[in-house]
């Protein structure tokens, strides 16, 4: 079964990465972009992450997972190379209602982390499930080659005009227009 593509405001949510190394520091920069309310737990952090973790002040415990780590928190990720630990964590989460991802392992996820293209407001994600990640980044990369590198500038406009005209058809019909407008001017 495919996972449902939402997008969530996480202003207000506790995230939990578990794990320091490779995997988990690109699992950080994706959730850097969207919030900075994130907790690391792990033995070994990479110099990579640490230096994430140093810019953007996030919190950081140098230790083994300990069962009962994941109250309190909303998201979990589970990073790290023990199958037994991600089933583990995952099993903890079922009373609760913590959202859990464990990396390439999706019996043991809530949701996963799809591939994406973020530039200001504009957020594309792609997704294979989980059959092929791969597949995921190549057409990600294949997109970032064709969105216009002004496209921030345009949908901060739009985002102004929107507090600025009344609501209502005439307000949608110019709306339509423009965005017509810049496509064809855009996507040839």
């Amino acid at each position: 079964m495919a996972f449902f593509p939402m997008y969530m405001d996480m202003d207000n949510l506790k995230v939990l990465l578990i794990g320091g190394g490779v995997i988990a520091t690109e699992k950080l920069e994706k959730l850097v972009d969207f919030t900075t309310n994130i907790t690391i737990i792990s033995t070994v952090i990479s110099t990579e992450a640490l230096a994430i973790i140093k810019e953007h002040n996030l919190s950081y415990n140098l230790r083994p997972y300990m069962r009962g780590d994941i109250e309190g928190y909303d998201i979990v990720i589970v990073a790290t190379d023990t199958v037994e630990l991600h089933r583990a964590i995952y099993e903890e989460s079922r009373s609760s209602r913590i959202l859990v991802n464990s990396v390439d392992d999706t019996r043991y996820c809530d949701f996963i982390f799809p591939s994406y293209i973020k530039q200001g407001d504009l957020t594309i994600a792609f997704s294979t499930s989980g059959a092929s990640p791969a597949f995921a980044k190549q057409i990600r990369q294949y997109f970032e080659t064709i969105i216009p590198k002004d496209i921030e500038g345009f949908l901060a406009n739009m985002k102004r005009l929107r507090g600025e005209i009344p609501k209502g058809k005439e307000r949608m019909k110019r709306f339509e227009g423009m965005v017509k407008d810049y496509m064809e001017k855009n996507f040839k």
